[in-house]
């Protein structure tokens, strides 16, 4: 009977790890098809500014300014994290040690902040259902592949280096995003680049989860929990991600004719850049220290 049951119970990870892998794919080639820069239009928006709209795809109603961005982060979730997560399922499929939930709860979470950004941040489309899936998915994925992780067997000793980088990417998420926000709450006028939204999930996710997590975990390390441990790695790949992204997106964004000032393009895709080759490093040390436990 208890073999049975882990079967079972195998089967059924594999089987969402599936999912996921399937909503990652549609979900970033339908964006990825939608590359045509040829049928824009202006509209006025709701502050009544004028906004020049994409017009193609799935992100038709999205602007010409975000339509790219969108366009090149699929990029990277084709190419990158989806590679990535069949890896990570059929090692933890053969394996099912504590790194390899590890690794499969961090490619989770990465895929939770893709699809919280397109329910959220992403104008009403036709799979919309489809991100949701994912949403959902993801997110109850790493809490069933946590109740799975020996959490205090993920002691780890974290160096000076790994703390300074913490509290650098905590930094730079309030760097990258605070500049654009207080112009706004001093005048009382809309952010300057809201075009047709609300607000910026971006804004949401970096400076109210992910910054506040980068001083969490430090606190957790020096305490010498597994939860830091936990969280460390799960920033580490979100870091890792978000740097490869930055990549698809400025070429995406450049092919659109959309002209980045030099120092937007430094604060914003340079920082990124340069934390997601530190978290490679640390991550490869950190899973190296993990395995020899």
């Amino acid at each position: 009977m208890g073999k049975i049951r882990g079967a079972q119970m195998k089967t059924k990870k594999d089987t969402l790890s599936l999912i996921v892998i399937v909503l990652l794919v549609i979900i970033s080639l339908a964006g990825i098809l939608s590359l045509d820069f040829t049928k824009s239009y202006e509209i006025t928006n709701q502050y009544g500014n004028t906004v020049k709209m994409y017009g193609a795809g799935i992100y038709a109603h999205d602007s010409y300014m975000k339509a790219p961005v969108l366009i090149g982060t699929d990029f990277c979730i084709l190419l990158v994290l989806v590679p990535l997560l069949c890896f990570a399922s059929i090692k933890n499929k053969k394996e099912t040690s504590n790194t390899s939930r590890l690794s499969l709860m961090s490619l989770y979470g990465v895929a939770c902040y893709y699809a919280a950004s397109l329910c959220f941040g992403v104008s009403h489309n036709r799979i919309m259902l489809l991100y949701i899936a994912l949403f959902t998915c993801t997110l109850f994925g790493m809490f069933t592949i946590l109740g799975k992780i020996e959490v205090p067997m993920l002691r780890y000793n974290a160096t000076k280096g790994i703390y300074r980088f913490l509290v650098l990417s905590g930094i730079a998420l309030v760097i990258a995003w605070m500049p654009d926000i207080i112009p706004s709450v001093i005048t009382g006028t809309p952010l300057a680049l809201i075009e047709v939204y609300t607000t910026e999930i971006t804004y949401i996710l970096d400076m109210g989860i992910i910054a506040p997590l980068c001083l969490l975990s430090i606190y957790l390390l020096k305490k010498q929990s597994g939860l830091g441990t936990l969280l460390l790695a799960m920033l580490f790949k979100i870091c890792i991600i978000v740097g490869v992204m930055m990549i698809p997106q400025t070429i995406c964004q450049v092919l659109s004719g959309f002209e980045m000032p030099l120092p937007a393009l430094i604060t914003k895709s340079g920082s990124f850049l340069l934390l997601g080759g530190f978290a490679i490093y640390f991550n490869r040390k950190l899973y190296f220290a993990l395995d020899k436990l």
